[in-house]
């Protein structure tokens, strides 16, 4: 996946830290919560979106 991707989930990382703030300030302790989990699922996303960058390096030094 390309950069698109990448944008995609660094977008929704934000998103969750936004939405984790709002929710300590409003004392939403769900809403906050809920901010974490997608950054979490942002974080693993990337994670998933470096390692295939990697495959396709080794790939292409094999090459």
């Amino acid at each position: 996946m390309g950069f698109a991707d990448k944008a995609r989930n660094k977008a929704e990382e934000l998103a969750g830290q936004a939405k984790e703030k709002v929710g300590e300030a409003t004392n939403n302790d769900e809403l906050a919560g809920e901010g974490r989990a997608e950054q979490v699922k942002a974080k693993a996303k990337q994670a998933g979106e470096n390692l295939k960058d990697a495959g396709r390096t080794v790939v292409d030094d094999d090459r």
